[in-house]
Protein backbone atom coordinates (compact mmCIF):
# COMPACT_ATOMS: atom_id res chain seq x y z
CA UNK A 1 0.00 0.00 0.00
CA UNK A 2 2.69 2.44 1.13
CA UNK A 3 4.21 1.64 -2.55
CA UNK A 4 1.33 2.60 -4.56
CA UNK A 5 0.71 5.92 -2.74
CA UNK A 6 4.27 6.61 -3.28
CA UNK A 7 4.34 5.62 -6.85
CA UNK A 8 1.69 8.41 -7.79
CA UNK A 9 3.15 11.73 -8.60
CA UNK A 10 2.16 14.58 -6.53
CA UNK A 11 0.16 11.82 -3.77
CA UNK A 12 1.09 12.29 -0.70
CA UNK A 13 3.62 9.54 1.34
CA UNK A 14 2.70 7.19 3.90
CA UNK A 15 4.65 9.04 5.94
CA UNK A 16 2.75 12.44 5.51
CA UNK A 17 -0.56 10.01 6.35
CA UNK A 18 1.45 8.52 9.64
CA UNK A 19 2.52 12.57 10.38
CA UNK A 20 -1.05 13.59 10.24
CA UNK A 21 -2.43 11.87 13.86
CA UNK A 22 0.20 12.91 15.94
CA UNK A 23 -0.37 17.38 14.37
CA UNK A 24 -4.15 16.53 14.74
CA UNK A 25 -3.36 15.15 18.44
CA UNK A 26 -0.82 18.39 19.37
CA UNK A 27 -3.70 20.34 18.11
CA UNK A 28 -5.93 18.72 20.34
CA UNK A 29 -4.25 19.42 23.23
CA UNK A 30 -3.12 22.82 22.70
CA UNK A 31 -7.09 23.57 22.39
CA UNK A 32 -7.34 21.67 25.62
CA UNK A 33 -4.74 23.96 27.35
CA UNK A 34 -6.21 27.26 26.16
CA UNK A 35 -9.38 25.72 27.34
CA UNK A 36 -7.97 24.89 30.70
CA UNK A 37 -6.15 28.31 30.42
CA UNK A 38 -9.55 29.92 29.63
CA UNK A 39 -11.39 28.28 32.42
CA UNK A 40 -8.98 28.90 35.30
CA UNK A 41 -8.47 32.59 34.47
CA UNK A 42 -12.62 33.04 35.00
CA UNK A 43 -12.13 30.90 38.23
CA UNK A 44 -9.44 33.44 39.44
CA UNK A 45 -10.75 36.52 38.05
CA UNK A 46 -13.53 37.24 41.44
CA UNK A 47 -10.15 36.21 43.45
CA UNK A 48 -8.19 38.77 41.98
CA UNK A 49 -10.57 41.39 42.08
CA UNK A 50 -11.14 40.91 45.83
CA UNK A 51 -7.87 41.28 46.50
CA UNK A 52 -7.24 44.61 44.22
CA UNK A 53 -10.65 46.06 46.07
CA UNK A 54 -9.21 45.29 48.76
CA UNK A 55 -6.67 48.06 48.39
CA UNK A 56 -8.39 50.36 46.86
CA UNK A 57 -10.39 53.28 48.79
CA UNK A 58 -14.43 52.43 49.93
CA UNK A 59 -15.12 54.77 46.69
CA UNK A 60 -13.39 52.97 43.86
CA UNK A 61 -14.33 49.90 45.04
CA UNK A 62 -17.31 49.85 42.68
CA UNK A 63 -16.50 52.29 40.10
CA UNK A 64 -17.55 52.16 36.18
CA UNK A 65 -15.66 50.88 33.97
CA UNK A 66 -14.00 48.68 36.65
CA UNK A 67 -10.68 49.58 37.93
CA UNK A 68 -8.40 45.90 37.64
CA UNK A 69 -5.30 48.00 39.11
CA UNK A 70 -5.99 50.30 41.72
CA UNK A 71 -4.93 53.71 41.20
CA UNK A 72 -2.89 54.19 44.55
CA UNK A 73 -2.35 51.45 46.59
CA UNK A 74 -4.38 51.67 50.18
CA UNK A 75 -2.05 49.07 52.15
CA UNK A 76 -3.46 50.70 55.74
CA UNK A 77 -6.94 49.13 54.93
CA UNK A 78 -5.03 45.79 56.43
CA UNK A 79 -4.16 47.95 59.58
CA UNK A 80 -7.28 49.37 60.16
CA UNK A 81 -9.36 45.71 59.68
CA UNK A 82 -8.03 45.62 63.00
CA UNK A 83 -8.44 48.46 64.64
CA UNK A 84 -11.88 48.97 63.85
CA UNK A 85 -13.07 45.62 64.49
CA UNK A 86 -12.91 42.36 66.61
CA UNK A 87 -10.78 40.43 63.63
CA UNK A 88 -8.76 38.24 66.14
CA UNK A 89 -11.92 37.36 68.18
CA UNK A 90 -13.85 36.14 64.71
CA UNK A 91 -10.62 34.55 63.51
CA UNK A 92 -10.52 32.79 66.84
CA UNK A 93 -14.18 31.69 67.11
CA UNK A 94 -14.30 30.34 63.69
CA UNK A 95 -10.73 28.29 63.68
CA UNK A 96 -12.46 26.78 67.20
CA UNK A 97 -15.49 26.00 65.19
CA UNK A 98 -13.82 24.85 61.83
CA UNK A 99 -10.81 22.58 63.98
CA UNK A 100 -13.57 20.41 66.33
CA UNK A 101 -16.43 20.00 63.48
CA UNK A 102 -13.79 18.69 61.22
CA UNK A 103 -12.08 16.50 63.70
CA UNK A 104 -15.63 15.25 65.01
CA UNK A 105 -16.86 14.41 61.49
CA UNK A 106 -13.92 12.72 60.22
CA UNK A 107 -13.84 10.71 63.33
CA UNK A 108 -16.92 9.89 63.35
CA UNK A 109 -17.64 9.70 59.53
CA UNK A 110 -14.79 7.18 59.06
CA UNK A 111 -16.00 5.24 62.16
CA UNK A 112 -19.39 4.74 60.89
CA UNK A 113 -18.56 4.21 57.30
CA UNK A 114 -15.90 1.25 58.24
CA UNK A 115 -19.27 -0.38 59.84
CA UNK A 116 -20.79 -0.08 56.90
CA UNK A 117 -18.41 -1.03 54.43
CA UNK A 118 -16.56 -4.42 56.99
CA UNK A 119 -19.26 -5.12 59.04
CA UNK A 120 -22.40 -7.23 57.91
CA UNK A 121 -25.31 -7.09 60.10
CA UNK A 122 -28.88 -7.22 59.43
CA UNK A 123 -30.47 -3.98 57.81
CA UNK A 124 -27.29 -2.71 57.11
CA UNK A 125 -27.55 -1.44 53.25
CA UNK A 126 -31.67 -0.24 54.18
CA UNK A 127 -29.80 1.78 57.10
CA UNK A 128 -26.85 3.04 55.24
CA UNK A 129 -29.62 4.18 51.92
CA UNK A 130 -32.06 5.92 55.01
CA UNK A 131 -28.81 7.37 56.30
CA UNK A 132 -27.48 8.88 53.12
CA UNK A 133 -30.66 10.14 52.17
CA UNK A 134 -30.97 13.27 54.43
CA UNK A 135 -28.81 14.72 52.54
CA UNK A 136 -31.17 15.19 49.69
CA UNK A 137 -32.90 16.94 52.46
CA UNK A 138 -32.48 20.77 52.71
CA UNK A 139 -31.53 22.08 55.79
CA UNK A 140 -34.05 24.70 55.95
CA UNK A 141 -36.77 22.59 55.80
CA UNK A 142 -35.64 20.96 59.47
CA UNK A 143 -33.64 24.23 60.85
CA UNK A 144 -36.32 25.65 63.47
CA UNK A 145 -37.02 22.20 64.96
CA UNK A 146 -33.47 22.12 65.71
CA UNK A 147 -33.02 25.90 66.74
CA UNK A 148 -36.26 24.73 69.46
CA UNK A 149 -34.25 21.64 70.28
CA UNK A 150 -30.95 23.67 70.68
CA UNK A 151 -32.74 26.54 72.79
CA UNK A 152 -34.38 23.99 75.28
CA UNK A 153 -31.11 22.12 75.71
CA UNK A 154 -29.15 25.97 76.75
CA UNK A 155 -27.10 25.61 73.71
CA UNK A 156 -28.43 28.72 71.76
CA UNK A 157 -25.71 31.76 71.67
CA UNK A 158 -22.95 29.33 72.19
CA UNK A 159 -20.12 27.57 69.90
CA UNK A 160 -21.39 24.50 71.44
CA UNK A 161 -24.58 24.62 69.44
CA UNK A 162 -22.34 25.04 66.00
CA UNK A 163 -20.32 21.65 66.83
CA UNK A 164 -23.09 19.58 68.49
CA UNK A 165 -25.44 19.85 65.32
CA UNK A 166 -22.09 19.57 62.71
CA UNK A 167 -20.09 16.94 64.25
CA UNK A 168 -22.04 14.53 62.44
CA UNK A 169 -22.20 14.43 58.25
CA UNK A 170 -23.78 12.04 55.61
CA UNK A 171 -21.70 12.99 52.86
CA UNK A 172 -18.42 11.99 55.26
CA UNK A 173 -19.99 8.36 55.44
CA UNK A 174 -20.85 8.15 52.25
CA UNK A 175 -17.53 9.13 50.81
CA UNK A 176 -15.24 6.92 53.32
CA UNK A 177 -18.00 4.10 52.84
CA UNK A 178 -16.84 4.42 49.13
CA UNK A 179 -13.40 4.47 50.04
CA UNK A 180 -13.44 1.74 52.30
CA UNK A 181 -14.72 -0.73 49.72
CA UNK A 182 -11.90 -0.06 47.67
CA UNK A 183 -9.77 -1.73 50.24
CA UNK A 184 -9.53 -5.84 50.01
CA UNK A 185 -11.83 -7.57 52.56
CA UNK A 186 -9.34 -10.35 52.62
CA UNK A 187 -7.20 -7.77 54.95
CA UNK A 188 -10.26 -7.42 57.54
CA UNK A 189 -10.74 -11.41 57.51
CA UNK A 190 -7.24 -11.99 57.93
CA UNK A 191 -7.18 -9.66 60.95
CA UNK A 192 -10.33 -10.90 62.85
CA UNK A 193 -8.41 -14.78 62.16
CA UNK A 194 -5.78 -13.20 64.04
CA UNK A 195 -8.01 -12.32 67.18
CA UNK A 196 -7.99 -8.50 66.59
CA UNK A 197 -11.50 -6.35 67.63
CA UNK A 198 -13.28 -4.51 65.16
CA UNK A 199 -11.86 -0.99 67.07
CA UNK A 200 -8.29 -2.71 66.33
CA UNK A 201 -9.04 -3.32 62.68
CA UNK A 202 -10.41 0.08 61.93
CA UNK A 203 -7.32 1.74 63.62
CA UNK A 204 -4.35 -0.64 62.82
CA UNK A 205 -6.07 -1.80 59.72
CA UNK A 206 -8.34 0.79 57.86
CA UNK A 207 -7.44 4.13 58.95
CA UNK A 208 -3.13 3.64 57.80
CA UNK A 209 -4.97 2.69 54.45
CA UNK A 210 -7.65 5.85 54.12
CA UNK A 211 -5.20 8.97 54.27
CA UNK A 212 -6.70 10.16 50.99
CA UNK A 213 -10.06 10.09 51.53
CA UNK A 214 -9.39 11.17 55.03
CA UNK A 215 -7.69 14.06 53.78
CA UNK A 216 -10.44 15.07 51.30
CA UNK A 217 -12.58 14.74 54.04
CA UNK A 218 -10.99 17.14 56.37
CA UNK A 219 -10.54 19.45 53.73
CA UNK A 220 -13.83 19.30 52.43
CA UNK A 221 -15.48 19.34 56.32
CA UNK A 222 -13.02 22.51 57.28
CA UNK A 223 -13.79 24.53 54.39
CA UNK A 224 -17.55 24.12 53.98
CA UNK A 225 -17.32 24.54 58.35
CA UNK A 226 -14.84 27.91 57.77
CA UNK A 227 -17.52 29.44 55.36
CA UNK A 228 -20.67 28.64 57.10
CA UNK A 229 -22.69 31.90 57.50
CA UNK A 230 -26.23 31.28 57.91
CA UNK A 231 -25.58 28.23 61.14
CA UNK A 232 -23.56 31.08 63.11
CA UNK A 233 -26.34 33.35 62.03
CA UNK A 234 -28.38 31.96 63.32
CA UNK A 235 -27.22 31.01 66.79
CA UNK A 236 -24.30 33.11 67.51
CA UNK A 237 -26.36 36.04 68.70
CA UNK A 238 -23.07 37.49 71.06
CA UNK A 239 -20.28 39.65 69.97
CA UNK A 240 -17.81 37.60 71.42
CA UNK A 241 -18.83 34.66 70.12
CA UNK A 242 -19.32 35.98 66.07
CA UNK A 243 -16.92 34.16 62.97
CA UNK A 244 -15.47 35.93 60.74
CA UNK A 245 -17.82 35.53 58.06
CA UNK A 246 -21.00 36.96 60.85
CA UNK A 247 -18.62 39.40 61.93
CA UNK A 248 -18.10 41.08 58.37
CA UNK A 249 -21.47 42.42 58.20
CA UNK A 250 -20.12 44.95 61.05
CA UNK A 251 -19.22 47.12 58.25
CA UNK A 252 -22.40 47.54 56.50
CA UNK A 253 -24.68 49.72 58.58
CA UNK A 254 -28.37 50.91 57.21
CA UNK A 255 -26.39 53.87 55.69
CA UNK A 256 -23.46 53.59 53.92
CA UNK A 257 -21.19 49.92 53.50
CA UNK A 258 -17.37 49.79 53.98
CA UNK A 259 -16.49 47.49 50.84
CA UNK A 260 -12.91 48.19 51.08
CA UNK A 261 -12.43 46.81 54.55
CA UNK A 262 -14.96 44.31 53.88
CA UNK A 263 -12.93 42.82 50.76
CA UNK A 264 -10.26 42.84 53.18
CA UNK A 265 -11.68 41.01 55.80
CA UNK A 266 -12.85 38.41 52.75
CA UNK A 267 -9.23 38.39 52.07
CA UNK A 268 -7.91 37.38 55.63
CA UNK A 269 -10.50 34.73 55.54
CA UNK A 270 -9.20 33.44 52.41
CA UNK A 271 -5.72 32.94 53.26
CA UNK A 272 -6.20 29.84 55.60
CA UNK A 273 -7.89 27.78 53.50
CA UNK A 274 -5.78 28.43 50.63
CA UNK A 275 -2.88 27.82 52.79
CA UNK A 276 -4.75 24.13 53.96
CA UNK A 277 -5.50 23.03 50.24
CA UNK A 278 -2.13 23.88 48.89
CA UNK A 279 -0.40 21.88 52.01
CA UNK A 280 -3.24 19.16 51.67
CA UNK A 281 -4.22 18.88 47.61
CA UNK A 282 -1.75 16.34 46.51
CA UNK A 283 -3.90 14.54 49.32
CA UNK A 284 -7.06 15.51 48.20
CA UNK A 285 -6.72 14.84 44.51
CA UNK A 286 -5.65 11.34 45.24
CA UNK A 287 -8.39 10.68 47.85
CA UNK A 288 -11.24 12.30 45.14
CA UNK A 289 -9.34 9.85 42.28
CA UNK A 290 -9.55 6.77 44.17
CA UNK A 291 -12.89 7.00 46.30
CA UNK A 292 -15.22 4.51 44.87
CA UNK A 293 -12.95 2.42 42.90
CA UNK A 294 -13.26 -1.02 43.58
CA UNK A 295 -9.80 -2.92 44.40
Amino acid sequence: MDTLLDARPGAPTAAAFRGRPGRRGRAVRVLGYLALVVASAAVLLPFYWMVMSSLKTNNDVFTLPVKWVPDSVVWHNYVDIWRKSDMTTWLRNTLTLSVAVTVLQVFTGSFAAYGFAKVRFPGRDVLFLAYVATIAVPWQSYMIPQFILMSKLKLSDTLWSIIALQAFGAFGVFLMKQFYESIPDELVQAARIDGMSEYGIYRRVILPLSVPALASLTLLTFVNTWNDYLGPLLYLRSHSIWTVQIGLKSFISTYNAEYALIMTGSVLSVLPVAVIFLLGQRYFVEGIATTGLKG
